[in-house]
């Protein structure tokens, strides 16, 4: 039975979906408030960008140790609610005449602790909802809703900014989290007890989930990749709205339009990541799909007005379908590989790194801006993130075709 059929699945991706729209609506109107209408300095973008990523680098280790103990649905619903409320905030400072850049900065960090929660409890939910042999095709599907949103959800943002306010624009993420709450909560599979050490230790349970990542060679070169590619993203976040509105001139709706098209090639991604896997291989194509459209993201700092815009647009496409098709191969990889009691780790030891590695980029991109301008940093990013594919290309994945088919506490070093 494919997972059309399994109800839960389908709660677990209505939610995920409407948050999605949400998050990406946010990610879009939070930056083009600060730089349009509170004149943010290039390095005061770079910390705002970090700020929503630095939680990760901060507690996203112990955040492993405490999913793992814990009922995973639970709390996934109680983050959307706190994050619901903490979006909600802007529109409601914005009415009022008091938002400035420090609240945005403040609420950033503080949705970013509860997505380090939501995230890895997300992740680690999803084998025991569905199954390990469903692994590629509940997250591509996932990845799908994720891409769609990512495809308009700019778009929608950066048209409202436009017309009816960025702060206004902020609603639609609370709402979007407060969704997602709700289908969440409509689920009614019964999760497992948690495994329980008999002597709880947090150094130490923090310690098997790292040694169970670094002592397995493939999952050293995902996360290497990852982790360079993110740290460039996060360089590219601080410069690229800024470069869009300042230096390519395009309107604030435009600027969302440009940053959709990556969303086009990642519904694609999304949607064939399954097949693609079959037929090159699950694991094969978590290095082969990456060396044959990541260097398209290339094109972008040639964007310009009217008929400026078509090759940009579609090199983006063309690479965030590489992306999209790589998440899909590399997370199925590592919850196929992981058993049930160190998941959360897992997960939480590996997005330490990767997610932590992103505010690091944005800051640095933010001092770059600021020191040697804007489209050289541009630059920097984008040939940055492509050449963490590096890590992959050189890894064991070169001899493997497909997904191991049992989880193995083992390390291969």
């Amino acid at each position: 039975m494919t997972l059309w059929g399994h109800h839960d699945f389908r709660r677990l991706w209505a939610g995920d979906t409407i948050s999605q729209f949400g998050s990406t609506i946010g990610l879009t109107v939070i930056p083009l408030l600060a730089a349009g209408v509170l004149n943010a300095t290039p390095f005061e973008m770079g910390l705002l960008a970090a700020a929503g990523t630095m939680a990760f680098l901060l507690i996203g280790l112990p955040a492993g140790v405490w999913v793992d103990r814990m009922r995973r649905k639970p709390l996934m619903i109680a983050m959307d609610v706190v994050r619901a409320v903490l979006m909600l905030s802007v529109p409601v400072a914005w009415w009022l005449g008091v938002l400035d850049l420090p609240q945005l900065v403040v609420v950033s960090l503080a949705v970013g602790v509860c997505t380090v929660f939501f995230d890895v409890a997300y992740q680690s939910y999803l084998p025991s909802l569905v199954g390990r042999d469903q692994l590629v095709e509940g997250n591509s599907k996932l990845q799908a809703s994720m891409s769609v949103a990512e495809v308009s959800g700019p778009a929608i943002g950066g048209y409202a900014a436009q017309f009816i306010g960025a702060a206004n624009g902020v609603l639609a993420t609370g709402l979007g989290y407060l969704s997602s709450a709700f289908f969440l909560f409509r689920i009614r599979v019964v999760e497992p007890v948690p495994h329980r050490h008999s002597s709880p230790n947090l150094r130490r349970e923090v310690m098997e989930g790292l040694r169970f990542v670094f002592g397995n060679v493939t999952l050293r070169a995902i996360v290497a990749c990852t982790g360079t590619s993110n740290f460039f993203h996060g360089v590219q976040n601080a410069v690229l709205i800024l470069f869009l509105l300042n230096v390519a001139e395009l309107s604030e709706g435009t600027a969302g339009l440009v940053l959709s098209a990556g969303g086009v090639g990642g519904v694609v991604g999304a949607a064939v990541a399954f097949k693609l896997g079959k037929l090159v291989g699950q694991a094969r194509m978590i290095w082969l799909i990456p060396l044959l459209t990541w260097p398209f993201t290339l094109a972008l700092p040639f964007v310009s007005a009217g008929w400026g815009l078509v090759l940009p647009m579609a090199g983006l496409a063309i690479s965030v379908f590489g992306i999209v098709v790589y998440n899909v191969g590399q997370v199925s990889y590592r919850q196929a590989i992981c058993p049930d009691h160190l998941m959360g780790r897992m997960n939480a030891s590996i997005r330490w790194v990767v997610w932590g590695a992103t505010p690091l980029g944005a800051l640095a991109g933010g001092a770059l801006g600021s020191w040697l301008g804007i489209v050289p940093t541009l630059w920097i990013s984008l040939v940055g993130s492509v050449f963490g594919m590096a890590w992959v290309l050189l890894s064991p994945l070169r001899s493997m075709r497909d997904l191991p088919t049992g989880a193995s506490v083992e390390a291969h070093g």
